[in-house]
């Protein structure tokens, strides 16, 4: 009792201290309320807490999108290479759709931007260097790549050829005609791309068809395919090719293209040159650098078709043509006709583009000619004129000059990042050499337009039992000058 007397007589000491209330002229008393410092403060200590924690919440959930998506910078997705190992389809295994196909079997084709005619842009190609790459023109979208290839390596890829063999196209005529026929070892050696002495599935596959003639039917081709398949090792010597592949050899017309249209090319031979993984490491190194130049899934460019290699005399020329087809009811892209266990009896050549190098300078004429090259005039019923007459006609001819490359896409886009319409405008042809002699080197990337066709071959010919891995090399690496 004591302590609360001695508590309010303290009170009432303090509120002598006090200045009296004030009052307004209408007689009312103000209440003058001090304001607490103390409560402001930890107000503003609250809400700047808060202010934090949300900020940092906004820079985690950045971090979680940016790692978990990717940067954005590469356009084109890293898949495994063609000699990743993949489980072995089974015989009741289904095609399935592209939305149920595993990412490294999801293919997306990016294409190069042409800007305008005479953009130049930085490529590189091979270390320590970069290449300019100009654009020549935009229908066809076609490309200028000088030095390429130095003029060294250009002398190594025609002494590559001239070992291999350079034959003419009267090799493959009909068996009553009295030229001199394919024995089953010069035949053997045909196949054997990479000259091993054996036989594998990617080169029996890859060469199921010629430039020149379908020199082996499908038939016979399944044949040798099957007992290729049924060997106990998985490849064939001579001697067994001998014993699965009697009779295999199917003469057809001479100067005969894929498509079933002539395709004259006087004065000339040729060879084809593996650009796989046991050849001569400059073959190796063409291709690398065509993928890396494309930006293509490295696993589609190493199961293309072999480089061809043309040695034109003087007077040699070639009429102009389309180098790819479209596909229908009636036919089947030929690298993917085995795998897609099409019953189709015409074989037609799907390249989706092209990249021909000029191996020498010519001392006269020999020009690459492309005669509709941005012709916005052109019509299809003078085709046939133009293929007759595309060097004196043509709208664009480029000079050969030894280690230069071109490149041009023989399809559009269908929109969807895959194969669309045969672009009419990459007929080209080669102009008569009037002095000297001309060599070139043809680089094809084949792509079925049917999606699920070139995914199941692509699964059938890149499984290997030894489970060896290949990561790509190749990246965006191309910048605007």
């Amino acid at each position: 009792m004591d302590e609360y007397e001695d508590c309010l007589s303290g009170l009432e000491g303090e509120s002598h201290h006090f200045l009296p209330p004030l009052r307004h002229r209408g007689g009312r008393e103000r209440i003058h309320i001090q304001k607490s410092s103390v409560c402001s403060r930890a107000y503003f200590v609250v809400v700047m807490a808060f202010f934090h924690l949300y900020i940092i919440n906004i820079i985690a959930l950045l971090l979680y999108v940016h790692y978990n998506t990717g940067s954005g910078e590469q356009d084109v997705p890293l898949e495994k290479s063609a000699s990743a190992p993949r489980p072995m389809p089974t015989e009741h295994h289904q095609t399935p759709s592209s939305a149920n196909l595993s990412p490294e079997l999801s293919f997306h084709l990016p294409r190069l931007e042409g800007i305008r005619v005479g953009h130049v842009q930085r490529v590189s190609l091979v270390p320590d260097r970069t290449h300019n790459m100009r654009t020549l023109s935009l229908k066809p979208l076609l490309f200028e790549i000088p030095g390429f290839l130095s003029v060294e390596e250009s002398s190594v890829v025609m002494q590559l050829a001239q070992l291999k063999g350079l034959t003419h196209s009267s090799l493959l005529m009909s068996p009553d005609s009295q030229e001199e026929q394919l024995t089953q070892d010069e035949l053997f050696s045909l196949l054997d791309l990479n000259q091993d002495g054996l036989l594998q599935r990617e080169e029996i596959l890859s060469l199921s068809h010629s430039t020149d003639g379908s020199w082996l039917s499908s038939y016979n081709l399944r044949k040798i395919h099957t007992g290729l398949e049924t060997n106990p090792s998985g490849v064939l010597s001579l001697q067994e090719f001998k014993r699965v592949g009697c009779g295999v050899l199917q003469y057809s017309a001479a100067d005969q293209g894929l498509d079933g249209h002539a395709k004259v090319r006087q004065r000339s031979t040729h060879t084809r040159l593996y650009l796989g993984e046991g050849t001569h490491h400059l073959l190796k190194s063409i291709r690398n650098r065509v993928t890396r130049l494309t930006r293509l899934p490295s696993s589609l460019v190493d199961l293309s078709e072999p480089m061809e290699v043309v040695r034109y005399e003087q007077g040699g020329y070639s009429h102009a043509h389309h180098d790819s087809s479209l596909t229908n009811h009636d036919s089947s892209c030929a690298h993917t006709h085995l795998a897609a266990n099409n019953s189709a009896s015409k074989q037609v050549a799907c390249r989706y583009l092209t990249v021909l190098l000029l191996l020498n300078s010519v001392d006269g004429g020999g020009e690459t000619s492309f005669p509709v090259a941005d012709n916005r005039t052109y019509e299809e019923e003078v085709l046939g004129d133009l293929s007759q007459q595309y060097c004196d006609k043509g709208n664009l001819k480029v000079k050969p000059v030894a280690g230069t490359a071109l490149l041009w896409y023989n399809h559009l886009s269908d929109g969807n990042g895959w194969v669309g319409e045969l672009d009419e405008f990459s007929l080209h042809g080669d102009c008569l050499v009037t002095r000297g002699f001309k060599w070139t080197g043809s680089v094809w990337v084949n792509i079925d337009p049917d999606q699920q066709r070139q995914e199941r071959f692509q699964r059938l010919v890149s499984w290997h039992p030894d489970g060896q891995s290949k990561k790509p090399e190749h990246g965006d690496l191309h910048q605007d000058l």
